[in-house]
């Protein structure tokens, strides 16, 4: 059940991450790296293993955008 919540807080993470490549939209990654950080939390308590992977490669691109943006250094 837990892996089911996480893979549902992943896929919204995701969903939001789409619109914030696009520019002047990259503050948005601020607002999807809580989110898919308490994704990732939930997946951690999960058994398996698949809402915990969604969530890393979602925080890895969040993370990847604002850097490239110059939002995180």
């Amino acid at each position: 059940m837990l892996n089911l919540v996480s893979l549902v807080i992943g896929g919204l993470a995701l969903l939001l991450a789409i619109p914030a490549f696009l520019p002047l939209l990259g503050w948005v990654n601020w607002l999807i790296l809580p989110l898919a950080l308490i994704g990732l939390v939930v997946g951690v308590l999960s058994s398996k293993t698949s809402g915990r992977n969604l969530n890393i490669i979602v925080i890895i691109v969040a993370i990847a955008r604002l850097m490239l943006g110059g939002g995180f250094i």
